[in-house]
């Protein structure tokens, strides 16, 4: 991690209900001095969260402000409602809903337009991975995004995040297939970090979002171009989470 960025520990709940306890006083979804934290939870907790004061934000919103989408809401919505972060493009979205490149673009300036930070998400399956395609579909996943971003001189990397999901470091259902090391995950970073525009390189946060939990955060968080995690089924339960936040926090101690 470069002490110039600022670590990020995202949890998304995904379609769960907001952990117990999840408002306390004490809760690790709240911001420390050193590292942000924020939580995403389904639309039906996102006004629990805002009132609660935990950084929050919908695991989608469509580019539309209104319009005759049924069962989505849109990021101006979200926005209205006191949102602050918005997910772009989670690889359930992509995998269930179809997202396309193209479409996941569109909510990331929608989110930006209306004052939201997006944590763009991206990464390949375990059938792409296996077949030797892992920088040809992050080049495919990411252009759009390094589009945006080389036309936009008035983007600060503190507007945006992107979040690198290695789908099949997560689903691997085969014990006989080696998961992801901290190793893996540095040299995925630091490609993806070459691939920016040169002058949003030094300051974009990238998080990891492959299992990140209490006992492999701290090794993740010590690499240098790992920016925080966008933690799944850790985030579910307080105490694995607040170890990863703790983590986070004694990483940024150490480098600041």
């Amino acid at each position: 991690m470069n002490p110039k960025r600022k670590l990020l520990i995202a949890g998304n709940w995904k379609m769960n209900p907001a952990p117990a306890g999840f408002d306390a006083d004490d809760s690790p979804f709240r911001s420390r001095k050193n590292v942000d934290v924020a939580v995403f939870p389904t639309f039906l907790d996102l006004r629990r969260c805002i009132d609660a004061g935990i950084p929050c934000g919908p695991q989608f919103g469509r580019p539309e402000p209104t319009g005759a989408f049924t069962g989505d809401i849109s990021m101006a919505m979200a926005a209205k409602l006191g949102c602050q972060y918005a997910l772009c493009g989670h690889s359930d979205r992509r995998q269930f809903h179809h997202e396309t490149d193209e479409e996941i673009a569109k909510q990331f300036v929608a989110a930006i337009d209306n004052n939201l930070i997006p944590i763009f998400c991206f990464g390949e399956t375990e059938s792409e991975h296996d077949a030797g395609k892992t920088i040809e579909v992050l080049k495919r996943q990411l252009q759009p995004i390094i589009t945006i971003l080389t036309g936009s001189l008035s983007l600060t990397a503190d507007r945006f995040s992107l979040a690198y999901e290695p789908v099949w470091a997560i689903s691997r259902g085969d014990p006989n297939k080696p998961a992801a090391t901290s190793k893996d995950a540095q040299e995925i970073h630091a490609l993806i970090r070459s691939l920016l525009p040169k002058d949003k390189q030094a300051s974009t946060r990238i998080l990891y979002g492959g299992s990140m939990k209490g006992s492999n955060a701290a090794e993740l968080l010590a690499q240098p171009d790992i920016d925080g995690g966008l933690v799944g089924g850790a985030s579910l339960k307080i105490d694995d989470f607040r170890k990863i936040v703790e983590a986070a926090e004694k990483n940024g101690q150490n480098n600041g």
